[in-house]
């Protein structure tokens, strides 16, 4: 099953990359790839995977849909999450040289 969805509280690449990593790491999803300047991730995943548990994933790490609410809480959990990815995009690079 293929999806798009808006969400909250997305701002770069740190985000998009920490967004990726976590979502791949549900049993069953696959091909997840988040436009920040849009504000949607779009994934394909098994029907067996509860499209809940992605939105739950992702409503933790501070990115909830953007037609859920967004508090003061989300807010500050996605910039967590987008330092923590902005810091491991910048380490895989650092590896690779």
């Amino acid at each position: 099953m293929t999806e798009t969805l808006n969400v909250a509280n997305i701002k770069c690449g740190g985000c998009a990359h920490s967004i990726t990593s976590k979502l791949t790491e549900i049993t069953g999803v696959n091909d997840v790839a988040v436009d920040y300047e849009k504000g949607t991730v779009s994934l394909t995943y098994a029907i067996e995977t509860s499209r809940e548990l992605v939105i739950n994933k992702l409503r933790s790490m501070g990115y909830p849909e953007a037609t859920a609410e967004n508090g003061l809480l989300m807010q500050a959990k996605s910039y967590a999450n987008c330092m923590v990815g902005k810091s491991s995009e910048l380490l895989e690079k650092a590896k690779s040289r």
